[in-house]
């Protein structure tokens, strides 16, 4: 299938590729200037790379109303949050779609590009649409985005843990992304995007995730989610997230008894860890800047949280990485042809996050070995070992 022409897909990750402090998206960056913007039959098609499990993939989006809990956005509104669950299939069935439409296109006109409002639309996934869930109950893994990116931009980390035996929900937090679609066709912009950047509103933001997701939680632990659905075992759950997704991993595993695992891929902690006692397992998978001793205005910082953390922890370091190295997107950006200089591929960035995170899950969720946590190894020489 062919992307649309006319398309500077550097601008569709701009703000991802220089948000690694900041909590609102920064307004899209331009392409690099010796970048020739692809067009016509010229575009290559964008695809995921495939899955590395065994398992066929389903995807079945969800649509879940709190009833309990007003939306902290629109206090008048109940909180309202589209899921996306990735999990083991039934072989067969149609490629379920990446994104929507209309959520294609507020993310193309928000970066201010001339592109084809529905580029999105024609990633190829590994994912059938609403498939039938194999049998037996498996572990969970919530995945929480960036500010102002969706659900589907981690898309290659859902389909790769699903492939390897867990169910996954990637969750969209209302009124923080580019574009959230509801059933009805009602379209939630980004309420987030209109705020500066502080402090204060990332702990905010963290806190009402944590809620989001421990909302989630509730729904997808009651037996099986929807006839035909996965089963989820829960006592295995675990929380990912990107950027300020990964300050909600580390939030919510404090907050909620259920989770056993937390992961951070390149977030800054907008809330600290406790002094002491938080003892389940915890990874922190980030940039070059996030190194011991100052994070370059990171506070609170990586060290100081790794410090804080009793448990099981590991700290690793992708070098020449940037903030959306851990994301569909930088991926995109190759397959377009307009790489970032200086900045591992967007397909390794994707393969070194699948394999990382997918070892850090099977050690403290299934009880297996994983040895690539073990320490540096020539397969991955970009991994550096903090600790």
């Amino acid at each position: 299938m062919k992307t649309p022409g006319h398309v500077i897909p550097s601008a569709l990750i701009a703000a991802a590729l220089v948000a690694g402090t900041a909590v609102t998206a920064p307004s899209a960056a331009a392409a690099p200037p010796s970048a020739a913007s692809p067009s016509g039959d010229d575009v290559p098609t964008l695809a995921l790379p495939e899955p590395t499990g065994p398992y066929p993939v389903g995807l079945t989006p969800l649509h879940l109303v709190d009833d309990e809990r007003a939306d902290p956005w629109r206090p008048e509104e109940r909180r309202q949050l589209m899921v996306s669950v990735w999990y083991p299939a039934v072989p067969g069935g149609e490629p379920a779609p990446y994104t929507t439409e209309a959520v294609s296109a507020a993310i193309v006109e928000a970066s201010g590009i001339p592109a084809d409002p529905g580029l999105l639309t024609t990633v190829e996934t590994n994912s059938a649409d609403r498939a039938r869930a194999l049998p037996g109950k498996r572990p969970l893994v919530v995945l929480s985005p960036g500010a102002s990116m969706s659900r589907e931009s981690l898309t290659s980390l859902a389909e790769d843990l699903a492939s390897r035996g867990y169910v996954v929900a990637g969750v969209d937090h209302t009124y923080e992304a580019r574009g959230i679609e509801f059933p009805d066709g009602t379209v939630a912009g980004c309420l987030l995007c209109e705020l500066e950047s502080s402090r204060e509103l990332g702990a905010w933001l963290t806190r009402g995730r944590s809620l989001d997701l421990s909302f989630v939680l509730d729904e997808l632990t009651h037996g099986r989610i929807w006839r035909h659905g996965p089963k989820v075992d829960a006592r295995h759950i675990a929380v990912a997230g990107h950027s300020i997704g990964g300050s909600t991993a580390a939030a919510i595993m404090v907050d909620d008894p259920r989770v056993d695992a937390g992961i951070n891929l390149d977030g800054t902690f907008q809330v600290d860890f406790p002094e002491s006692g938080e003892d389940d397992p915890f990874l922190m998978l980030g940039k070059g800047n996030h190194h011991l001793g100052g994070d370059e205005g990171d506070a609170p910082n990586w060290a100081d949280n790794f410090a804080r953390l009793d448990g099981p922890k590991l700290w690793l370091q992708m070098r020449y990485a940037n903030h959306s190295s851990f994301t569909d997107q930088m991926m995109f950006l190759e397959q377009l042809g307009l790489p970032v200089s200086g900045t591992v591929s967007g397909a390794r960035g994707v393969e070194l996050t699948r394999a990382y995170v997918g070892a850090f899950l099977d050690r403290h969720l299934r009880g297996e070995g994983a040895p690539l946590l073990d320490g540096p190894t020539a397969a991955y020489p970009e991994m550096v070992f903090w600790g």
